[in-house]
């Protein structure tokens, strides 16, 4: 059996009670109060109700999810799940309206659901005593014509003859942990406070951070315990040190996988969907085949993700 043909894949009662399987795997959870293994069926399938007193609600294992009041079969949100999480690069609301037998406009809010159950939040720093983690920037898409900028995207004033750098693109800083995870921000501007900000903020401080020559970096190393970096202008994209290896390839490589997704499969997004899209592209490089994450399990990684994130459609930035 493949994974495409799995019974949870094919009917809803089979999809209800696969998923009851992995977001109960101790009994029922009411989603109102949060009692766990006390409540039971009432007559609508699906459906318990809560058996505390002082609540008495009726819940699905779809309530307070990304997926609560959708009229999706929950068989093709699984399918959804499944398809998203297994494609390196993503796969485009067309394709799944086309597959799941979908209008356009469910697919693509399906779509956006999925990434936000896939977004990570509240998490410690990343690195750590002896740990590596890479730093740098990149801008990808044009800023709305509305909201065109004087200013380049470091906030500095445009210089002459078209030497001012990514005027109007959308910024982008990403943090990789070698052999760990990745941490993307889209930012207004990608200028030393914020890029300081971010690497103070989310890497810990007994690690050793590699950057390229870029001048955003250079208060970077009050916040960890070594900066070092390579200078991409003068042909330097790898230094080996006494008992270190000085580049930026493992975070190049990310935006490399972000950049032919974003141009080859999804070719279009709004600046206000952009955090979303890197939350997709971050989850799947964080639960990759290389750390030993099967597809299977990358998408039952997603879907244990669903609590909590409810994304309604007039407001799905």
């Amino acid at each position: 059996m493949t994974a495409l043909t799995a019974p949870h894949f094919q009917n809803v009662e089979a999809a209800r009670s696969w998923l009851e399987g992995q977001r109960w795997p101790d009994g029922t959870v009411c989603s109102h109060c949060g009692t766990v293994g006390h409540s039971y069926k009432t007559k609508k399938p699906g459906w318990y109700r809560c058996a505390e007193k002082e609540c008495r609600k009726d819940f699905t294992v779809t309530t307070g999810t990304v997926m609560e009041r959708s009229h999706i079969a929950l068989n093709k949100w699984l399918m959804a799940f499944y398809l998203m999480a297994s494609s390196k690069k993503g796969i485009s609301a067309h394709q799944l309206h086309r597959s799941l037998d979908l209008d356009y406009k469910s697919a693509w809010f399906m779509c956006h659901r999925i990434r936000e159950a896939m977004r990570a939040g509240g998490l410690g720093p990343i690195g750590g005593d002896g740990k590596t983690v890479e730093a740098d920037e990149t801008y990808y898409g044009p800023v709305e014509q509305g909201k065109r900028r004087t200013t380049t995207t470091r906030g500095n004033a445009f210089t002459k003859k078209g030497k001012g750098g990514p005027s109007n693109k959308r910024a982008i800083i990403a943090l990789v942990e070698r052999g760990g995870t990745v941490r993307s921000f889209h930012v207004e501007h990608a200028d030393k406070a914020t890029v300081t900000k971010i690497v103070a903020d989310n890497v810990a401080k007994e690690s050793y951070l590699y950057t390229d020559e870029s001048r955003l970096y250079g208060d970077a190393d009050q916040h960890v315990a070594e900066h070092a970096s390579v200078r991409h202008s003068s042909g330097e994209y790898v230094r080996y040190e006494e008992g270190a290896t000085v580049h930026t390839n493992t975070i190049e490589n990310v935006f490399s996988i972000f950049k032919r997704g974003m141009g080859g499969i999804y070719q279009h997004c709004d600046e206000k969907h952009l955090h979303r899209y890197l939350a997709e592209f971050d989850f799947r490089y964080n639960h990759r085949s290389g750390l030993g994450v099967s597809d299977t399990e990358r998408a039952i990684a997603a879907v244990k993700r669903v609590a909590g994130k409810r994304l309604m459609y007039r407001q799905p930035h």
